[in-house]
């Protein structure tokens, strides 16, 4: 597991960080509404840690139903210092990513 992550409602949170000298492939992240409404979810990948812009968004308020799950089968390739981060509309969903670190 890279990551695991239960954000505050509309606050962009950092799931996971590349470490230094190592490559990443996030295979899949799985969202989890806990709450008894369906829930806007985003998922953003900011290379280098750069500041959140529109480009960095793979999930934009896309929607999980209430009480549900979606497995978001990614692979995708990160280096050094990238972020992914993450964002719920109801603070009740809960991001988990799975993958490989390649040192």
């Amino acid at each position: 597991m890279l990551g695991q992550v239960q954000p505050s409602a509309n606050t962009l949170t950092t799931a996971y960080t590349v470490p230094s000298a190592t490559q990443t492939v996030v295979s899949t992240i799985v969202v989890c509404n806990l709450g008894k409404s369906p829930a806007a979810y985003r998922v953003a990948v900011r290379p280098a840690g750069a500041s959140i812009s529109n480009q960095h968004y793979i999930a934009y308020d896309a929607t999980v139903s209430a009480q549900d799950t979606i497995t978001l089968t990614l692979g995708i390739s990160l280096a050094t210092t990238d972020v992914v981060s993450v964002q719920s509309a109801n603070g009740y969903v809960s991001f988990n990513l799975f993958g490989s670190e390649i040192a």
